[in-house]
């Protein structure tokens, strides 16, 4: 008898699947359904990196197997990444695969590293917006990589295609014991095969490895040389591998609507690259088309879709090569197309949803996505998103500033009070605020509602009591609460002269 899994933790648990029938049998079809998805993807990124296509199938493996176990966000696939093969792809036409291996195990520490140190705290300053824009853009790149496999091909690509989508999105309909798009490959294999259809496969896009992955240490002189060649882009590849790994992450998270250990996740990834640079693979990251296959068409939810993503990978690679490379990418091609309709957030970019959105909001979407679209880089989009958001929220906030006349206590004395946030977009207007010619000679600013927050303010604060000094008037700030008290107090006079 099965047992019912009824909570999140439940639902991520190991043992509770390998008791329960039915969910160890939505994993293992899951991990067959990844494994098979993965080939001409790791097969593409070798391509891009100017590398063998074994560095790219060895490294999805080593991945995926390793994640699965050190990695903190179960049921994520991590695997050989179009991210990390152009980040990779000069190191490897200059240099040769040796000094990628070694940069490959170099970002592996380094994401170590900045895990154990807390970068993973860094995910609080990504906005809704921003993770909106990664999804999209995600779901468009995911769909433009398949436009190559339906560009000047046998018209029976087509219908091929077709038929694939039909079977995922009728399927479910019926039933949803076996996953559709395990169905639509093995169909429109046995089709092509019984029918000897002649359309491209996945034996077309390289030869598939004959022998296991073995053990390398890279031959390359151990000097600051070395260290100076291979730094910067182990330093990009940690980076690109922690920020898509740890989004990927976050909206697992939102799907399944669990929460997962964002720091043990990062340095997860950075075990994983240095186990498949021991093993000559060219590095990798948390892969979101896989990972959307895996969770969100498939249903999967543990450890164990990642680990047999990766066993099953070496098995059709290495032990059932022929039979893997009849795979017609007609098949694989319509499955991906499925992961991007389902990636993409529809209502986002509903017209109704687009007029109640703040334009703000729609800008740092946009930007993200064009970014994104144009680098083939889901990191640079994401930073390109974050910077946008800081500037528009600083731009919105500090038109929320302002200085008002509030009282006149005696004829010689006027009274401002100043509300809103006090910051360097919003400080460097505060000094023309004020009647500095026909105010009288004591002068009070309170800041009750507000919150000095930088030096920019203080410097604001200085030039418009030496202005007031200027004019033999005496200006007293007023109302300031403990933080901004401390700061006010630590930099006031400090400044250069008010500037």
């Amino acid at each position: 008898m099965a047992v019912q899994l009824d909570t999140p933790a439940e639902t991520m648990s190991v043992r509770a699947a390998l008791r329960s029938p039915r969910r160890l049998k939505t994993e293992v079809l899951a991990g067959m359904v990844v494994a098979l998805a993965l080939i001409p993807e790791a097969i593409s990124f070798s391509i891009i990196a100017g590398v063998d296509p074994r560095v790219g199938l060895f490294a999805s493996f080593t991945m995926a197997v390793t994640i699965a176990i050190v990695g903190g966000r179960p049921a994520m696939i991590s695997a050989a990444t179009g991210a990390i093969a152009l980040v990779v792809a000069p190191l490897s036409r200059e240099y040769g695969l040796d000094y990628l291996i070694a940069a490959v195990l170099l970002a592996g520490v380094l994401q170590i590293v900045l895990s154990l140190l807390g970068v993973a705290k860094l995910m609080r300053f990504i906005p809704r917006s921003v993770m909106v824009g990664f999804v999209n853009a995600l779901a468009i790149l995911i769909f433009t990589a398949q436009l190559p496999h339906l560009i000047d091909v046998p018209a029976l690509v087509y219908p091929m295609v077709a038929i694939g989508l039909l079977i995922m999105v009728l399927l479910p309909k019926v039933t949803t014991v076996v996953p559709a798009p395990l169905v639509a490959i093995v169909l429109l294999t046995a089709a092509t095969v019984i029918f000897a259809l002649n359309v491209p496969n996945v034996g077309d896009e390289s030869e598939l490895p004959s022998s296991l992955p073995s053990w390398l240490i890279p031959d390359v002189p151990f000097t600051m040389d070395t260290l100076s060649i291979i730094a910067p882009y182990a330093l990009a590849m940690a980076l690109v591998g922690l920020l898509e790994s740890l989004m990927t992450a976050k909206l697992v998270d939102d799907i399944t609507d669990t929460h997962s250990d964002k720091t043990r996740e990062g340095w997860g990834q950075g075990i994983a690259n240095l186990v498949t640079g021991l093993f000559g693979g060219m590095g990798g990251c948390a892969m979101i088309g896989q990972t959307m296959i895996n969770v969100k068409v498939s249903g999967a939810r543990t450890r164990i879709s990642t680990f047999l993503a990766g066993v099953f990978l070496l098995i059709l690679v290495v032990g059932l090569g022929d039979v893997v490379a009849l795979i017609p990418m007609a098949a694989l091609v319509a499955v991906m197309i499925m992961v991007s309709v389902g990636t993409m957030d529809w209502h986002s970019i509903a017209p109704k949803t687009l007029r109640r959105m703040p334009r703000s909001e729609t800008t740092v979407m946009l930007a993200t996505v064009a970014v994104t679209v144009a680098t083939h880089n889901l990191a640079y989009g994401v930073i390109v998103g974050v910077i946008t958001a800081m500037v528009l929220f600083a731009r919105r906030v500090a038109h929320l500033t302002e200085v008002v006349d509030v009282a006149h206590p005696d004829e010689d004395t006027r009274a401002y009070a100043v509300h809103g946030e006090l910051f360097f977009a919003s400080s460097n207007d505060l000094i023309y605020q004020f009647d500095y010619v026909g105010d009288p000679k004591n002068v009070v600013i309170d800041l009750s509602d507000s919150h000095i927050w930088d030096a920019s303010t203080v410097a604001a604060l200085d030039a418009i009591t030496t202005k007031y000094a200027a004019k033999g008037k005496t200006a007293t700030v007023v109302g300031l609460n403990m933080d901004s008290s401390e700061r006010h107090v630590r930099l006031s006079g400090q400044m250069g002269a008010g500037h």
